[in-house]
């Protein structure tokens, strides 16, 4: 029982927690302890309506000076060889995660093998290009030009049509251009790094337009 084990003072309600596993009622547990403090076997004190039992201290023996240092002693020894246990753990555990990251034979022979694929796979591609073998149609290049082509002009377009609204709106206005912008939560090309220019230099050189086209 607890009061032996831990030898500390006790309700009735700790006891009871004690021995749920049990399943005995709080008034059972509470006729025990009446019990046992009857026949002498605790002791009791009472706080209010609450009672708190204790065991008997006369039936422990109490170690004298001397009988205490030589059981500090003993833990502090007990207590070394748990740290260097401790230690041992934590040095295998290290061990076991350094195996568990390398390579098994059987893993790198399957990197290996995949490897020797995706060699393959370039030198293959390297020699059509040596080769000169047109990895490209022209007339999918084409269709590409022609869209990335389009794609530009109406970015010019919308930007020139931006630009001739703007300043109609801001020619006599009073505020402050940059402020009335936030205000209207507008964002210029260039607030979103992008630059117009710098998309139609990469234009076919015969189709481009010379700056501010």
């Amino acid at each position: 029982m607890q009061f032996f084990q831990q030898n500390r003072p006790l309700n009735t309600q700790n006891v009871a927690d004690a021995l749920q596993k049990y399943n005995l009622k709080k008034t059972a547990v509470q006729k025990a302890l009446d019990s046992l403090a009857d026949n002498g076997k605790i002791a009791f004190k009472e706080y209010g309506k609450q009672k708190i039992y204790i065991a008997r201290q006369d039936q422990f023996e109490i170690p004298n000076s001397e009988e205490l240092n030589q059981m500090k002693e003993e833990n502090a020894k007990l207590q070394e060889q748990i740290n260097e246990q401790k230690r041992g753990v934590s040095e295998l555990e290290g061990e076991i995660r350094t195996l568990q990251s390398n390579l098994t034979l059987e893993d790198m022979r399957a990197k290996l093998g995949k490897l020797k694929v995706e060699i393959d796979e370039m030198e293959n591609k390297l020699a059509k290009l040596r080769g000169g073998v047109t990895l490209v149609k022209p007339e999918e290049r084409k269709a590409i030009e022609d869209l990335y082509i389009n794609a530009i002009s109406h970015w010019r377009k919308r930007k020139r049509m931006f630009k001739d609204i703007w300043d109609t709106i801001t020619e006599n206005l009073p505020k402050d251009l940059k402020e009335f912008k936030e205000e209207l939560g507008l964002e210029y090309d260039e607030d979103c790094d992008l630059n117009l220019q710098s998309f139609c230099d990469l234009m076919p050189q015969s189709k481009k337009r010379g700056r501010g086209q």
